[in-house]
């Protein structure tokens, strides 16, 4: 698989009836390695080793209704209350990070109303704080988990 601009780490892929399958330790089972998945994968480890993301208040592949719709987010992360608190979305890297993917995260974030957003497809990766329904403020870098919790209220 492609090398991604997200921290490396130690992962487990088994191949069986000539597919790839990489372990998701959320999921506690091996899943079929797509595009999209190694870059799933990767950014979770960055939430946790590099963003103090606490492991239990991480969901992958949660799904929400939108319109009568059923849709799947990539990852959520809450606070200690439940709250939704980051939304990201994760594509393929051969997949460019235009207005359509961003459409599609504020769509997901308009039921979930996570304070921070962001997209990744592995070697870009754009993030959001959300203020109201028009003015999402572009950031630099995703804030360290407890930062992120500091500035959810404002």
């Amino acid at each position: 698989m492609l090398e991604l601009s997200l921290p490396k780490y130690d992962y487990l892929v088994q191949k069986k009836e000539g597919k790839l399958f990489i372990f998701d330790s959320f999921r506690k089972k091996y899943i079929l390695l797509t595009p999209e998945e190694w870059v799933r994968q990767h950014f979770v480890n960055y939430l946790i080793t590099v963003k103090n993301t606490p492991v239990k208040l991480i969901s992958l592949e949660k799904g929400l209704k939108y319109n009568r719709l059923l849709k799947r987010t990539d990852i959520v992360v809450y606070d200690d209350y439940g709250r939704a608190l980051l939304l990201v979305e994760c594509k393929a890297s051969t997949v460019k990070l235009n207005e359509q993917v961003v459409f599609q995260l504020a769509i997901y974030n308009a039921e979930l109303k996570a304070p921070f957003m962001g997209i990744t497809n592995g070697l870009q990766h754009f993030y959001w704080k959300y203020t109201d329904g028009e003015n999402n403020s572009l950031l630099t870098e995703l804030p360290d988990y407890n930062e992120m919790i500091g500035l959810s209220d404002q």
